[in-house]
């Protein structure tokens, strides 16, 4: 009989003889009645042997065997049968099929040793994988070759509840892997991630596995978590392992450095870096014809002082409001930040220039409103630089390079400016570089000294010189101080300048002493050497150096300098005193310190501006010739020497003499020369009666009948 039902007669061809599975029938008692020829070789005995026979007798050891039981079983329910059986004596699994009728059973047998020792190997394997997975402290699934989920670990099952907490159902065994990651996964995430694994399952099994990772972020619960994914396929096979690493923690530890790296410490905003990457990005979307990106640079006005007097606890606190208080002050979609130490900037999208200076005066005038840091009341005032973008100009740098040549021109203008940039800035911020580099190298062998002579006024005789440091520059010629000074003073090179001039000026006084012409040496110093307290240390190897006496050096200083660190000034002039060095106030009259507390340094001169004298030329009934006087009689009181400085008139020379000022000097009465033809005017002065003054007014006096 045949597997379907049909008995084949006697007699008839046995169609079955050729199938290559073994086929053979029982009757009601279980006996056999049909064998194929597959089955004789399976039984390894002929047909004739076993027809008629009942299969427990001719096999004992099917008796009682569960291929007995399910054939059994079949039979009673009339119901077909499969089931997979080992026969011993082959040593091999077989598939068994059973197809009963009311004359018997029908039996088909197909060899599936391979396949099932094969599944037994994937299945022992998936085993050990589910175990080392379960082991595993990340989310962790195993995925088929369809990418549904086959195992997963207890991280993910936790993870699952997170998700569930929140309303979202979770991936379990047998969902689609893709279908349950994408449940809070942005589109873009869930896309990369299943192009990835796509890729890897159409890999050949027999292939090197590939792997691939990705970063991504899934809202699980009230927040927002990161995880690293990383997949493998597995060897021998199209199942990935998927793993899920939490790095919620180390992600937000970058993004806090991050913002950090792009942001002010102290104040909290935009630093430099960010700023001009903001910058770029306002100058990119520009069009032709259309606002600007403006730019504002403000420096904080004397903020030094402020930190010096204070602390720098406070000083922090200050800016901070004045950080605050910016922000504020803003358009929307402006930005403020901080480029370090007192200044800030201002970014204005979409701002012509004159909305853009409109913009820097409101934020000038928020500073009339003095600052509060731990209950101290702080006047502040700010210098601001404006500079608007060009169809010419697409480069942060140099938009920030032109606002700060603009704020360096109102910090060079006097307090509390705003400046608007205009392209002559630009080559002096170039010639600012210049300087800045060239001090910083062979700048300094190139600097020479001239010397203006210092009159008498009682006598008219040379008493001394001041020393005036000029830059022979190699392309431009001989410059003047102010061309250079200023900047090796923000750069801090003003001090070996400073102490060249000494050592220079030392050994020239004591070479002409030698001569017989002990003139008064007068040096400039600055306030830096105050801060940088070498100044002491300085003034003492010159004067060694040189041999020279010390109360023939007079440093000379402006008021502005002394008042910008009244205490360290104090400390280090009064111990330079004490050995003999004299210490003159230049400049009076230009500045902003008091009476009282220039007067309490050790000072022995007092140096007035030509601007006193200009405005005594002026006045109306000699007003500012009294005020003159009253400054002269008051340094007289004190034991203080006057100096009229700017004297190039004759009555410029009259009204000092009349206010009683002990000495003077001014192109009137000579003009700076270099050190070599000192001596030569010295003695020509000495040679015509010794009297500068008088011959000084007969020559002014003669050019003016010629």
């Amino acid at each position: 009989m045949r597997p379907d039902g049909e008995r084949p007669r006697p007699g008839q061809s046995d169609v079955l003889s050729g199938v290559p599975d073994p086929v053979y029938r029982l009757d009601p008692a279980g006996r056999f009645v049909y064998l194929n020829a597959a089955a004789e070789r399976l039984f390894q005995k002929p047909a004739g042997e076993l027809l008629g026979q009942r299969l427990v007798d001719c096999f004992p050891a099917a008796k009682g065997s569960l291929a007995q039981e399910q054939v059994r079983r079949s039979q009673q329910a009339g119901q077909p049968r499969q089931f997979e059986y080992f026969y011993e004596p082959q040593g091999r699994w077989l598939e068994v099929r059973t197809f009963p009728d009311a004359d018997g059973v029908a039996v088909l047998l197909r060899d599936v040793d391979a396949r099932y020792r094969t599944d037994q190997q994937r299945d022992a394997e998936l085993r050990q994988l589910a175990a080392v997975i379960e082991a595993l402290p990340a989310a962790t699934v195993l995925l088929d070759e369809d990418g549904r989920i086959l195992v997963t670990n207890r991280s993910w099952d936790a993870d699952g509840e997170l998700l569930r907490s929140a309303g979202i159902r979770s991936g379990v065994v047998g969902d689609d892997y893709l279908d349950a990651l994408g449940r809070g996964l942005r589109p873009a995430d869930h896309e990369a991630i299943g192009v990835a694994l796509g890729r890897l399952r159409s890999e050949a099994p027999e292939s090197l596995p590939g792997s691939f990772e990705y970063e991504y972020s899934a809202q699980l619960g009230s927040s927002a978590s990161w995880y690293q994914l990383q997949a493998a396929r597995v060897q021998d096979s199209r199942r990935i392992v998927v793993t899920h690493t939490d790095v919620t923690e180390r992600v937000r530890g970058e993004q806090v450095l991050a913002w950090r790296a792009g942001h002010d410490e102290l104040t909290g905003l935009p630093n430099r870096a960010t700023l001009l990457d903001m910058i770029a990005d306002a100058l990119a979307v520009g069009s032709p014809g259309a606002p600007g990106t403006a730019l504002l640079v403000l420096d904080l006005d004397g903020f030094k002082t402020v930190n010096d007097s204070l602390g720098h606890q406070l000083g922090d606190r200050l800016l901070r409001e004045v950080g605050g208080r910016l922000t504020e002050q803003v358009r929307p979609g402006d930005a403020v930040g901080r480029l370090g130490a007192d200044q800030f900037v201002v970014l204005a999208r979409g701002c012509d220039q004159a909305e853009a200076a409109a913009l820097a005066f409101r934020l000038q005038a928020t500073f009339t409103l003095p600052f509060i840091a731990s209950g101290i009341s702080v006047p502040l005032s700010a210098s601001i630089g404006v500079a608007v973008s060009r169809s010419d100009v697409r480069d942060p740098h140099q938009l920030l390079s032109d606002a700060d040549a603009a704020m360096f021109a109102a910090k060079s203008s006097g307090r509390d400016r705003v400046h608007l940039f205009s392209p002559g800035l630009r080559e002096a911020a170039r010639w600012r570089l210049e300087v800045a580099t060239r001090l910083r190298g062979e700048a300094i062998d190139q600097l020479v000294v001239h010397y203006q002579p210092v009159v008498r006024l009682d006598t008219g005789e040379v008493d001394g010189v001041e020393a005036l440091v000029r830059w022979q520059h190699p392309e431009r010629g001989l410059l003047p101080p102010d061309s250079f000074l200023s900047v090796a003073e923000e750069t801090g090179q003003v001090i070996p300048i400073t102490r060249w001039l000494l050592r220079e000026t030392t050994r020239k006084a004591a070479e002409w002493a030698a001569q017989g012409l002990p003139l008064r040496m007068s040096v400039n110093v600055s306030a830096r050497h105050f801060s940088a307290e070498t100044l002491v240390r300085d003034v003492r190897v010159a004067l060694r150096d040189s041999g020279l006496p010390a109360d023939q050096l007079v440093l000379e200083l402006t008021e502005t300098s002394v008042a910008e660190d009244p205490t360290r000034a104090e400390d280090q002039l009064t111990v330079l005193r004490s050995f003999g060095v004299r210490v003159a106030i230049d400049d009076f009259g230009t500045g902003w310190s008091s009476l009282a507390q220039l007067f309490s340094l050790p000072i022995g001169t007092l140096k007035i501006d030509r601007s006193l004298l200009n405005a005594a030329e002026r006045a109306v009934a000699g007003e500012t010739g009294a005020v003159l006087a009253a400054i002269v009689e008051l340094t007289r009181t004190l034991g203080i020497k006057s100096v009229a400085e700017g004297v190039e008139t004759p009555e410029h020379l009259r009204m000092v003499r009349e206010a009683g000022c002990d000495l003077a000097q001014g192109w009137l009465l000579g003009q700076p020369m270099p050190g070599e033809e000192v001596p030569r005017f010295v003695r020509s002065v000495q040679a015509a009666g010794g009297d500068l003054c008088a011959l000084a007014v007969a020559a002014s006096t003669a050019a003016q009948v010629g």
